[in-house]
């Protein structure tokens, strides 16, 4: 069946992107997880998917204009459950600790630092020793970023994100949303590898699984797990 990922982590059930969301996913019977990953001022690669912490935390500000420490301050989760802003670092720790699951993360552009991200973020693969790791895949909606990656990392998979006609870069794979899959069938035949997101409805599921997509993104991985089993 298509492999699912869950898409921000359990983002359906669980605050985004925190580590409550992605632990309760990585315990499921899926593929991987989808995370997003922006730079602190101090350069740290943290998983967040605005360039602000408006409208996931208990504060205002922009991320590329507070430090790590500062960003740590924050609650990400709820009253009952705080969660503090993840770096990328960390989220492989967690990883780790789940083998053969699998990782895709997303670079967030327009960004303050530009092609610094992904640098940052091939820096911490490969200290990790994580630059040829077939679990990894690196994606984003910049063209120019997944070339970055293909320069930088060139034995990761990459995959360009889409809502309108994919056009290849390099040898990435398609990330359409599942509008476009649906617009443009052709992307599922074999082609290309494809990430499809964000899938939420089990009716999308059940097409996606069908015509041959590769990898589902989700928020509801376990409504994606009963539906496709």
């Amino acid at each position: 069946m298509a492999g699912i990922i869950a898409h921000r982590g359990f983002n359906g059930l669980y605050p985004e992107n925190t580590r409550r969301a992605f632990e309760e996913a990585l315990k499921l019977d899926i593929v991987g997880i989808e995370c997003d990953v922006n730079l602190s001022k101090d350069g740290q690669v943290v998983v967040i998917h605005d360039l602000t912490v408006d409208r996931t935390s208990d504060d205002t500000g922009e991320v590329a204009q507070m430090t790590i420490d500062e960003l740590r301050k924050l609650n990400v989760g709820t009253d009952d459950d705080p969660q503090q802003i993840m770096l990328l670092d960390e989220l492989l720790d967690l990883l780790d600790r789940y083998p053969g699951k699998h990782i895709l993360i997303e670079t967030k552009h327009p960004s303050p630092f530009g092609a610094a991200l992904e640098e940052a973020v091939a820096e911490v693969l490969r200290s990790r020793g994580m630059d040829a790791d077939e679990r990894v895949h690196l994606i984003s909606f910049d063209p120019g970023a997944i070339e970055r990656f293909q320069r930088l990392l060139p034995d990761i998979d990459t995959f360009l994100l889409v809502n309108g006609p994919f056009l290849p870069v390099g040898d990435c794979d398609a990330g359409p949303s599942v509008r476009q899959a649906k617009a443009q069938p052709e992307l599922l035949d074999g082609r290309f590898r494809t990430y499809v997101w964000t899938v939420n409805l089990p009716r999308d599921m059940v097409w996606l699984k069908e015509n041959g997509a590769s990898l589902i993104g989700t928020d509801l991985p376990h409504i994606a797990l009963e539906t496709l089993s």
